[in-house]
């Protein structure tokens, strides 16, 4: 079975698109989405509604439950939100309040957004000094929370990654479709850079007893996107999608 694995598209209906044709091309059995799908300045409906039209096995991320749990303060506060919950209607709501907080695929593969119990932690990356640095195999191992599936596929971080651990767990992020690149200052301030604008996803595949894991980057019309975030005075984003850098 190859697996192929989305996470963080964060409303960019042309990288999605872009990534989707790649996809077409690689014989795969199963696409998973990780979460955080609809939240950002580009084009929240037309993501749900191109991503409406595949069969993908989907679980939700952070933003998604923001999306859903704002409150009239929080939107007073976000124009971004605002922008978002008026694009989207009550639809995509609906489906996004039904998505689960993680899922196990199969025996042996077990997907999540952040970590098994807390879609805001970072499961591979230390932020606490401003940029991401891999977390040691015990810390890993930790938050796993006595989770021993052999294969966790993990997104939130927006940075590819694969980890064996010593408990002889792949952990795989394939990175981010939609934003190459953020600050954010939750739980410290700190950014998250790939230096290209790229959308990134991964492949996975049990050959012979091991797995094969690619990373995969896919060009796309990035401009398209950064002129849908300008249009909502995003400038942050418009560079983050552009130079794929914070």
């Amino acid at each position: 079975m190859k697996v192929a694995l989305l996470s963080d598209i964060h409303s960019n209906v042309y990288a999605l698109q872009a990534t989707l044709n790649d996809i077409q091309t690689k014989g795969v059995d199963i696409t998973v989405n990780l979460g955080d799908i609809l939240y950002g300045p580009i084009a929240p409906r037309a993501t749900y509604e191109l991503l409406m039209q595949h069969s993908l096995v989907t679980i939700r991320g952070n933003q998604d439950r923001q999306i859903y749990e704002a409150t009239a303060e929080d939107i007073r506060h976000n124009p971004t939100m605002e922008f978002i919950l008026q694009d989207l209607g009550d639809e995509p709501l609906k489906w996004m309040r039904q998505l689960p907080f993680d899922q196990q695929l199969t025996e042996e593969i077990y997907l999540c957004h952040g970590t098994p119990t807390d879609d805001l932690i970072y499961l591979l990356e230390d932020v606490s000094n401003g940029y991401p640095k891999l977390r040691t195999d015990g810390d890993i191992i930790q938050l796993l929370n006595g989770n021993r599936s052999e294969v966790i596929l993990c997104g939130h971080t927006h940075i590819p990654r694969m980890v064996m651990t010593t408990t002889k767990q792949l952990i795989v992020n394939p990175g981010s479709i939609g934003l190459p690149a953020y600050t954010d200052d939750e739980p410290v301030l700190h950014s998250m850079q790939n230096f290209a604008p790229h959308a990134s996803y991964a492949l996975i595949e049990k050959i012979s007893g091991s797995w094969k894991v690619e990373h995969i980057k896919v060009p796309y019309d990035y401009q398209n996107a950064a002129r849908d975030a300008e249009k909502r005075q995003r400038d942050d984003w418009v560079h983050y999608l552009t130079t794929g850098t914070a």
